[in-house]
């Protein structure tokens, strides 16, 4: 009798698990969407974040919130970041993807190219250090997070990247 119970009650156990581990599966082993964006002032000068967490400049960005669209967590990730308005996404700079892109975790980086105004200001002090804006010759060399370095390359090539 005990045996029976047992079995009854292990084998709706089982599938369970097994659907379990396909959606850790699922979330875990798949990249993450993010965006980066290349904030461009009406002056013409660019837009970077100093990290919190390796004091090193960046691209404003994160990831894709669930139910959110690109161009809504650009506007959002934007706002957090830097305390800057969007105006208008000009261009897709490229679409990032290799692995080792950031030392975090695997994701996916959409990077657009936008036209922002307001006033800087960092409002997830937690997060960003400082922001600044930087003439486009006059960038932080060597100091820039993941491959933010390669996205404004390629941004000043003119390209569309797929990497």
């Amino acid at each position: 009798m005990i045996f029976s119970s047992f079995k009854a009650i292990a084998q709706p156990l089982r599938r369970w698990w097994r659907f379990i581990q396909t959606v850790i599966g699922i979330i875990f082993r798949h990249p993450v969407p993010g965006t980066s964006i290349i904030p461009i002032l009406p002056d013409g000068r660019i837009v970077l974040i100093r990290r919190r967490d390796n004091g090193l400049w960046s691209l404003p960005g994160g990831m894709v919130d669930w139910g959110e669209d690109v161009a809504t967590a650009v506007k959002r990730e934007l706002a957090e970041e830097t305390g800057l308005d969007l105006v208008k996404i000009r261009r897709l700079v490229g679409v990032y993807s290799t692995p080792d892109r950031d030392p975090r975790i695997h994701s996916i980086c959409i990077v657009v190219e936008a036209d922002v105004t307001g006033r800087m200001k960092v409002r997830d002090p937690l997060e960003v250090m400082e922001v600044r804006a930087f003439p486009p010759g006059a960038l932080p060399p060597g100091q820039l997070a993941h491959d933010h370095s390669q996205q404004l390359q390629d941004y000043f090539a003119g390209l569309t990247t797929l990497a």
